[in-house]
């Protein structure tokens, strides 16, 4: 005779097995889509662009960049070849004393109002999205009040620019913004503010004018720096749950450089003789503020002059994270303080 089943049994039993095959599938996959991004990043370190860059990232999407006037007042769009086969897309942004008189003129008279003597910020912002997203609209709202002028530049990849970004093109789109500006400013002073991921760029394009054409930019403001790509990507949240990864060095950070991604503000700033203002926020959850601070310190250590570098921390209780820096009402101050202007 078979052997005797109690009621019941059978079916629970059979349950029970299905769900713990079900758990062994879903870890098995958890742990396979673990292991496999560093694996597929260092098999192809294209990939790491991407996420470096985000210029796929293209918020906010329904903003209609050709008419900038609907966000920002005083300000027209304008676009920039900054070599073959490249177009980059710019906001220009009068300082708000001006915008009585800006009411109705073309672009034309903006680019003859950039030789007003206010000074001109090339403002190149962090990674993801463009140059509409909030807290850049913030930015120029912020600054433009302040009496700058402000030309915000979507790099190669993003916006509604041509191209595909890489570290050099953004350079390079940066150094034709400020020959183009420079033709055009008489005598204001033009400066470089970077933010995020732009400060590596600021300092890239600041470096190249006074090695290889013995020019100095009259200033670079650095909000939320890190000291190079690859001690800010051992740092960024994202990464956090591959740092324990065996080989996360090899896989993931080795990457950027094959993929020519280096951003080496701590090196370009022991070579930089313009004056520099680093501006971070204690909280900073991107970009830490340790990152900001070694910069700092390698900077001061550089330079002859060391009135010429400064470092403004904000503190956490203002909440100004990694993004938000532009809506403390004091930093237009402070910046004016610092470029000794009234």
């Amino acid at each position: 005779m078979p052997p005797c089943t109690l009621p019941g049994r059978l079916p629970g039993l059979r349950g029970r097995r299905a769900w713990c095959s079900w758990l062994r599938a879903l870890l098995l996959g958890l742990l396979l889509s673990y292991t496999s991004v560093p694996i597929l990043v260092r098999l192809f370190p294209a990939l790491i662009s991407k996420f470096v860059f985000l210029n796929f990232l293209t918020f906010p999407f329904l903003a209609d960049l050709r008419r900038p006037e609907l966000l920002v007042n005083n300000t027209v769009n304008l676009y920039l070849d900054t070599e073959p086969g490249i177009t980059v897309g710019i906001w220009h942004t009068l300082p708000g004393s001006r915008g009585a008189e800006a009411q109705g003129k073309d672009q034309h008279w903006y680019e003859e109002a950039l030789g007003d003597a206010h000074p001109i910020i090339i403002y190149l912002h962090g990674n993801g999205g463009t140059r509409a997203s909030s807290h850049r609209i913030q930015f120029l709202k912020a600054m433009g009040a302040a009496d700058f002028h402000i030309l915000a530049l979507d790099y190669r990849g993003y916006g509604d620019s041509s191209g595909h970004p890489t570290e050099e093109g953004l350079t390079t789109d940066t150094l034709a913004l400020y020959d183009w500006a420079k033709a055009r400013s008489g005598n204001s002073s033009i400066l470089f503010w970077g933010h995020s991921l732009g400060t590596g760029v600021a300092t890239n394009a600041a470096r190249k004018l006074q090695e290889e054409r013995g020019i100095q930019v009259d200033a670079v403001v650095l909000e939320s720096p890190y000291t190079n790509i690859r001690d800010a990507a051992a740092h960024i949240p994202v990464t956090k749950i591959y740092r324990q990864f065996p080989g996360f060095e090899y896989l993931v950070l080795d990457s950027l450089a094959l993929n020519n991604m280096f951003f080496r503000s701590d090196e370009n700033v022991k070579v930089l003789a313009c004056p520099l203002l680093l501006l971070h926020s204690e909280e900073d959850a991107v970009v830490p503020l340790h990152l900001g601070r070694k910069l700092f310190e390698m900077a001061h250590s550089a330079y002859k002059d060391k009135t010429k570098v400064k470092m403004i921390t904000f503190p956490e209780k203002l909440g100004l994270g990694h993004d938000y820096i532009a809506f403390n009402p004091e930093l237009p101050a402070l910046v004016k303080d610092f470029l000794n202007i009234k």
